[in-house]
C-alpha cells in the first residue's frame, strides 16, 4: 500500500508542477503584453506633444474663437490684446 501511495503523491507532484509552469507561462505573457502597450501609450503620447507644439496660432489675428456653451449663448476667445 505504500508504494500505491507514494505513485499517488509522485502523479499529484507532477500534475502540480505542470499547472505551475502553464500558469507561469501565462501570467509571463501577460507581463509582456501589458508592457507592450504600455510602450505603445508612450510612444502615441510623445507623438501628441510633438504634434501640439508644432500647431501653430491660425495667421489672421482678427479671427475670434467661439464656442457653443448651450441654447443661444456663445462665448468668444482673443478679443484681448495679445502679449498679457
Amino acid at each position: 500500500m505504500k508504494g500505491l501511495v507514494w505513485l499517488g503523491a509522485a502523479l499529484a507532484t507532477a500534475a502540480a508542477a505542470a499547472v505551475a509552469a502553464v500558469l507561469a507561462m501565462v501570467f509571463a505573457a501577460a507581463v509582456v503584453v501589458i508592457a507592450v502597450m504600455g510602450g505603445a501609450l508612450l510612444t502615441f503620447t510623445g507623438l501628441a506633444l510633438r504634434a501640439r507644439r508644432s500647431v501653430e496660432a491660425p495667421g489672421d489675428p482678427s479671427l475670434l474663437e467661439a464656442r457653443h456653451v448651450g441654447g443661444h449663448s456663445w462665448v468668444a476667445y482673443g478679443l484681448e490684446p495679445r502679449g498679457r
